[in-house]
């Protein structure tokens, strides 16, 4: 046994390869939810330009989506929409009962945490910047 930890702290590079995908696929699932306020695509109608808190959070959906699916500001991004789940956790969901499978809220709970998760490891494979 070696007392080397350098190597068992890097991830392999199957894990590098899944984190990469895992990034890609919540960040373009999110952005979806952002262009079903903005465009009501894929389904639902759009929210009134500037309308407060559905049109301004659909705009933010996009952008940070698009910054954390092509790995660019990965962390800060990803902060930004951790919070921001947490926020329509708590303004959305919350009211209605403690439970997220109660209220309504597993999608925004899931996010929250996902999003947490590349805030701690990075944006994984596939990133942006890891070609700059």
């Amino acid at each position: 046994m070696s007392t080397d930890t350098t190597l068992e702290a890097r991830p392999t590079v199957r894990a590098d390869i899944a984190l990469g995908v895992f990034r890609i696929v919540v960040a373009l699932l999110f952005m979806m939810h952002g262009t079903a306020k903005l465009a009501g695509w894929p389904q639902g109608s759009p929210a009134p330009l500037g309308a407060w808190p559905m049109w301004w959070a659909g705009a933010l959906e996009i952008v940070l989506g698009g910054l954390i699916a092509i790995g660019l500001l990965t962390r800060p991004a990803a902060f930004l929409a951790s919070g921001m789940m947490a926020v329509a956790y708590f303004w959305m969901h919350f009211p209605d009962g403690f439970w997220p499978l109660v209220n309504g809220g597993e999608t925004a709970v899931l996010y929250c945490f996902g999003f947490l998760l590349l805030v701690a490891t990075g944006p994984g494979a596939f990133a942006v910047t890891r070609r700059i």
